[in-house]
């Protein structure tokens, strides 16, 4: 990761760590960068999400492109991978998302794709940063070189019609519920269920640029959960402020979670011999209960550091069909290069209308188990991580757990803190074991006081 931009971006407060002129130099180096290297005008299309101020965002990167010499192709209030479609199947040199994804309104973010869809490489970010850091130059664009906007709205047009013609089924008289988030989802979620025939129940729509994520979607699920049971739905999906995550709940009001999503799914695929290589994508935080129902259906698994970034990296690399995170970031590789909360959706309804099952019957085999996770500040992580006397006791809380449970000991991306997790058949029994290790890393002079 770099200076700025982490694995989802640059993002911070706004006007505060990220700020309108931050905005303004990403624009126009990458305006210059494709411009300068395709050796003609660049074609980079933009989307926001609801907040106040990803208006403010839009404008300054219009700005900073149009100066560098490129055109601006602008979708308006739209979805992050609605975004990563456009920008791949409409030809752009590059495509850029205005969103803090979950964060509350007063956070934004900048999120750059590449041609393909896909997160863009480290080595242009790294280009970024140096010219936000006044470490390199980039010319004005002049006279007939100058960029324009253009209004792009038909871009977000064609992705809806992209999802509503994926669908291999018709939703009639299939009661669904909706939380949109008061984000980018907002209108887009409810013309594509309506569209397949569903009876659509739509909460927090009313995005007012302060509410976006404001106890509602998928980090506030306890709304949706009520509504589901009080009125009866057949089944309930909760997105995030950018809809790159979903969350279900089903008819009885349980939440289901991007560890059910990747069984559901995975299982459905094996069933139908079309789950590649047999395996799917989990990061290091998908809970045990997922790994014992997929050991029990014969289904393998790989698990990459936590971030949907590495996820694609990993099915990219080895072509592997379907991955995620359990926060429900999941990523189907043959349709979207990214996690889109909205195709998630959709193929939550296929298995559920292919297999004429209820979702709390599907969800039913995995089972979690009971997690503790605490957080350690430590003065050095990677001293605390490579202690011989903390490997030691990670390794001896791991064989005496055997096959009934794991621990998980990872550094925070973000902060000092190391972070020891344990899942187990009670919580007393994960309190015990994160206890027993933290006490070592305290003993070792690991913890700042």
């Amino acid at each position: 990761m770099g200076k700025y931009f982490g694995t989802d971006g640059f993002r911070g407060e706004a006007n505060v760590d990220l700020t309108f002129e931050h905005a303004v130099k990403i624009g126009r180096y990458l305006g210059w960068y494709y411009g300068t290297r395709l050796g003609k005008k660049a074609k980079i299309v933009i989307g926001k999400d609801t907040r106040r101020s990803s208006y403010m965002f839009e404008s300054a990167l219009c700005t900073g492109l149009t100066a560098a010499g490129a055109d601006a192709y602008i979708m308006h209030v739209t979805t992050t991978p609605s975004v990563a479609y456009t920008t791949r199947v409409d030809g752009f040199d590059c495509g850029i998302m205005i969103s803090a994804s979950h964060n509350p309104y007063y956070d934004n973010g900048i999120k750059v794709i590449n041609g393909n869809g896909e997160k863009m490489e480290e080595e242009l970010l790294l280009g970024v940063e140096e010219y936000i850091d006044d470490k390199v130059s980039v010319p004005m664009a002049t006279g007939h070189s100058i960029g324009r906007t253009v209004d792009y709205s038909e871009g977000r047009n064609r992705y809806v019609g992209y999802l509503i013609g994926m669908s291999k089924f018709s939703f009639k008289n299939v009661k669904v519920g909706l939380d949109v988030a008061n984000g980018a989802a907002w209108q887009i979620a409810k013309s594509v269920f309506n569209a397949l025939g569903a009876k659509t129940y739509v909460i927090n729509d009313a995005p007012d640029g302060y509410n976006i994520n404001t106890e509602c979607g998928s980090t506030h699920i306890e709304h949706l959960q009520k509504f589901v049971v009080d009125n009866g739905l057949d089944v309930g999906f909760a997105y995030d402020g950018d809809a790159d995550r979903c969350l279900c709940v089903d008819e009885k009001g349980n939440v289901v979670t991007g560890d059910h999503i990747l069984y559901i799914y995975g299982l459905y695929m094996k069933e139908r011999d079309k789950l590649i290589n047999n395996k799917v994508v989990t990061t290091v935080m998908s809970n045990f209960g997922l790994y014992k129902a997929l050991d029990k259906v014969g289904i393998e698994y790989e698990k990459t550091k936590v971030g949907d970034k590495y996820v694609y990296e990993n099915m990219v690399k080895n072509g592997h069909r379907i991955g995620g995170e359990q926060s429900g970031h999941i990523i189907f590789s043959k349709y979207a290069t990214t996690g889109d909360g909205i195709l998630t959706s959709l193929k939550m309804m296929e298995v559920m209308l292919a297999k004429e099952k209820p979702m709390s019957e599907l969800a039913a085999p995995v089972v979690f188990y009971p997690q503790v996770l605490k957080n350690v500040y430590v003065k050095s992580k990677a001293e605390a991580q490579n202690d011989p006397d903390v490997q030691a006791a990670v390794a001896k809380v791991g064989e005496e757990l055997g096959d009934t449970g794991r621990i998980l000991v990872r550094e925070s991306g973000t902060e000092p803190v190391i972070r020891v997790m344990v899942e187990a058949e009670s919580d007393e029994v994960c309190a015990k074991y994160v206890d027993q290790v933290i006490d070592v890393i305290a003993q070792k002079g690991h913890v700042v006081e």
